[in-house]
């Protein structure tokens, strides 16, 4: 698995630093990811959740 890597730039602050590791971290997926696999999904859940995923994101582009 690969960590979210981000430079301290030339005058940059921390607290900037954080933002940009922050958002970085959220656009990968980490965080959700780590929720995921927080507990054990029996296979019947995890299939339903799938599904259900697929009818809101076919509901969004119609």
């Amino acid at each position: 698995m690969l960590v979210p890597e981000v430079r301290l730039g030339e005058g940059e602050s921390f607290e900037s630093l954080l933002r940009r590791f922050t958002r970085k971290v959220q656009q990968e997926g980490i965080i959700s990811e780590v929720r995921r696999r927080g507990f054990f999904e029996k296979p019947s859940i995890k299939r339903k959740r799938k599904e259900a995923t697929k009818r809101r994101k076919s509901n969004k582009t119609s």
